[in-house]
């Protein structure tokens, strides 16, 4: 089994996108990566309906930070339980395979095409307005441009910025379906409120520690890098006569 060892430059510099991202929170320069997140969101729903045996007709992304993703899908408690979650759990799912992927298997020019390959088929397949469409299009672009042109190490660094903010977003966006009652009466939690007995602050409740669970995996995996196999020396045979 491979050794791991603790790499601190990552847990710096993960440290240091949080604690950045919530002091320039309500800038502009951040927006791009906010509405990224939202794509993320409503494309764990699409999935989900998709598994659940269902059908996508649209996704939607809006400048005000909202999004839709708009399915058919079987009427049945389960279907339904696993598309209204799917949302929340997806950003926590696609931050740790981008930690785990770029860092733990050294995967950064592949996940970063990746990405351009999930923007274009989104774009493509379940864009029906100009604002979504350009923006999946444009950010494949640049991601796709980035994958073939960027030094690794830089590839890396954009990887850790995306997961690191991604997971933030997430859970920004369940604190507020925990503490802002108007938030949280037209949120995913409150679907399932309505589907079940259970409150959707204990919806909301749910997700954030599963989600924790997950990104803290996907945390361990970005700081724990795999440690280097000690190199044997060649000494050189002496020949006697």
């Amino acid at each position: 089994m491979p050794r791991t060892q603790l790499h601190f430059g990552r847990l710096f510099l993960m440290i240091g996108i949080v604690v950045a991202s919530i002091f320039f929170w309500e800038t502009t320069a951040l927006l791009p990566f906010k509405l990224l997140a939202v794509m993320g969101h409503e494309t764990g729903h699409a999935v989900a309906s998709l598994i659940a045996g269902g059908s996508v007709e649209k996704v939607t992304l809006r400048a005000d930070q909202s999004g839709a993703c708009l399915s058919s899908i079987p009427d049945g408690f389960f279907a339904k339980t696993l598309v209204y979650s799917a949302g929340y759990v997806g950003s926590a799912i696609i931050s740790v395979l981008l930690l785990a992927l770029t860092f733990r298997f050294n995967a950064r020019r592949l996940m970063l095409g990746l990405a351009c390959v999930w923007l274009s088929v989104m774009a493509l397949f379940y864009a029906r307005d100009v604002f979504t469409l350009g923006f999946c299009l444009g950010f494949a672009t640049l991601f796709g441009v980035g994958a073939r042109l960027l030094p690794a190490g830089i590839v890396g660094g954009l990887n850790l910025f995306l997961a690191t903010f991604t997971a933030l977003y997430a859970a920004m966006d369940l604190k507020d379906d925990l503490w802002n009652g108007a938030v949280r009466s037209r949120s995913d939690a409150q679907l399932l409120a309505d589907l079940t007995v259970v409150p959707a602050f204990v919806w909301a409740i749910g997700w954030s520690l599963l989600s924790l669970v997950i990104l803290a995996l996907g945390a361990w995996f970005a700081v724990n890098a795999r440690a280097e196999a000690p190199q044997k020396l060649s000494v050189p045979e002496t020949v006697t006569a």
